[in-house]
């Protein structure tokens, strides 16, 4: 217990509950949720962990201060005063990255100066030189965050944020964050136990996230670098052992993961990107047009697809919408279909009630997940038959 420490897992607007979900999985202690946030506490092999395992965090932080900062120069003071020779050397690169709320501080652009000036000037007084900053490749990444009048200094052990798991390396014009698509296919109930379809894949990333979701394998298994690897207490041993323990865990779902697309650029960029995840032997993508496809088999099917929204798209983008409706009702009998679209008008068109609207963003743009039970035959007969 006396190795342990407090850790903030940030995330998307509505993915905090999902998150929290997974940190108890993974043996998480004092799950808390925040505003696209998760805190929790645990010692430096859960975080090794959860960078390597979680599928719905964006970033695990390691706070070191809190104190209160009334203006820029208490700031600049508070950086300073901190004892930074615990984290820094002179040869090390640094970048802080500002997140500020409040009327104190409304730029972080502005806030990330003051802080820097502060730090440096420690060093530059102490040893007539300072550490640099790297934008591309730092040693340390600092965290600041700023509400109203009271400051956080977190270290950030991940570096670029955990969507870039580093299996994808082709990608369409507007590609699915994959964190986000990780998230969908939780949000949207699917439990790895059924067959899985996007009948739009474009570059791949819903039916890879599926296929690793339902595998039990750990979501940043082909990332590159964590940014704890560059700091001074990095257990290379200890990250390792995490690794083989957790691919012990990956398991063969016998289940078909499914994926289609009409477009050739994106079935051939889905390939790659499969190849490059390791999950050849788990995926089926086909070209074809959605609106030509039949279901299967007559068992369960679960399908959650990311249609265009309209920004991006010739041609009419109701009747496209008013087609997959379509679709579902006729050639998709005993389906879980769920969309996720910003296009509210276009969803209109689909000509079906979803039975859940779940609220959330595909980056800037707000959109809903809606959910829409395919039953065979009417809604009414099967209601009977469950009766």
């Amino acid at each position: 217990m006396e190795d342990n420490f407090k850790m903030v897992a940030k995330t998307f607007y509505g993915f905090e509950q999902i998150l929290a979900k997974e940190l108890r999985f993974l043996g998480a202690q004092d799950v808390k949720t925040g505003n696209r946030m998760v805190s929790f506490v645990g010692d430096l092999g859960f975080m090794y962990k959860a960078n390597l395992c979680l599928r719905t965090a964006l970033k695990i932080l390691k706070p070191i201060h809190n104190s209160k900062v009334e203006d820029e120069e208490a700031l600049y003071q508070l950086f300073y005063n901190f004892n930074w020779g615990d984290y820094l050397d002179l040869d090390s690169k640094f970048i802080i990255d500002s997140v500020v709320s409040g009327q104190i501080f409304t730029h972080s652009q502005f806030a990330s100066q003051k802080a820097k000036d502060g730090l440096v000037d420690q060093f530059r007084d102490r040893h007539n030189e300072r550490p640099s900053v790297d934008t591309n490749r730092p040693d340390l990444r600092i965290n600041l965050h700023i509400q109203e009048d009271f400051c956080t200094i977190s270290l950030d052990s991940s570096g670029a944020s955990l969507h870039h798991r580093g299996y994808r390396i082709a990608t369409n014009i507007a590609p699915l964050n994959e964190v986000l698509a990780a998230g969908l296919i939780q949000l949207s109930g699917w439990k790895g136990n059924s067959d899985f379809l996007d009948p739009m894949c474009g570059s791949g990333t819903l039916v890879i996230e599926a296929a690793m979701f339902a595998c039990n394998i750990p979501a940043n298994i082909n990332r590159k670098v964590f940014a704890f690897e560059k700091w001074t207490d990095w257990d290379a041993d200890l990250f390792e052992k995490i690794q083989e323990s957790q691919l012990k865990k990956v398991k063969n779902p016998l289940i078909q993961i499914n994926g289609s697309d009409k477009a050739p650029s994106a079935i051939e960029k889905a390939l790659i990107n499969i190849e490059n995840a390791n999950l050849d032997d788990f995926i089926k993508i086909e070209k074809k047009d959605f609106f030509q496809l039949e279901k299967e088999s007559s068992g369960p099917l679960h399908i959650l697809t990311n249609p265009p929204y309209g920004e991006r798209i010739e041609g009419d983008i109701n009747a496209l919408y008013q087609g997959i409706g379509d679709t579902f009702k006729q050639s998709f009998p005993n389906t879980h279909a769920w969309i996720i679209s910003s296009n509210m008008d276009a969803i209109k068109c689909v000509g079906l009630r979803p039975s859940r609207k779940i609220k959330l963003f595909n980056g800037k743009l707000e959109s809903k997940l809606l959910y829409y039970p395919i039953y065979e035959g009417t809604k009414r007969i099967h209601k009977l038959n469950k009766d």
